[in-house]
């Protein structure tokens, strides 16, 4: 299980990823120069709306959006494990998934962060700081 400390941990540890408050619905974000790369995600009243015309509810607990690398690794994240991930129409065609954060690996959630900051970095960073972790893109 993860909890925003957690996010605050990862990111200190990636450069160029600064986390701020205030952002949608007064939630913590994690962006860098380039966009958000995750960010607790509460619902506004349309997002209810919507998903009680779906038979469907907001989960209890936090929920963050994560950034993913397009729409193809966003539909895996949903197919690997529903109980985790989830969307809403708010996101359909945007790059990111929703995730409940007291569900997934502390270690998961950091790999899923790091992916996530990849895609907001610029290339150079991104490559010094997978050669640096032994890693490659």
């Amino acid at each position: 299980m993860a909890e925003l400390d957690d996010i605050r941990g990862i990111a200190a540890t990636l450069p160029g990823l600064t986390e701020t408050s205030g952002g949608q619905a007064g939630g913590w974000a994690w962006r860098t120069k380039s966009g958000l790369v995750v960010w607790e995600r509460k619902p506004s009243g349309v997002d209810l709306r919507q998903l009680a015309s779906l038979d469907r509810t907001w989960p209890e607990g936090t929920v963050i959006a994560l950034r993913t690398d397009g729409q193809e690794p966003k539909e895996m994240l949903l197919a690997s494990d529903p109980a985790v991930f989830f969307s809403i129409p708010h996101l359909e065609g945007y790059d990111a998934v929703l995730c409940r954060l007291d569900r997934i690996d502390r270690d998961y959630l950091a790999e899923l962060i790091i992916e996530a900051w990849l895609t907001r970095v610029p290339k150079r960073v991104a490559w010094e700081w997978l050669a640096e972790h032994g890693l490659e893109e």
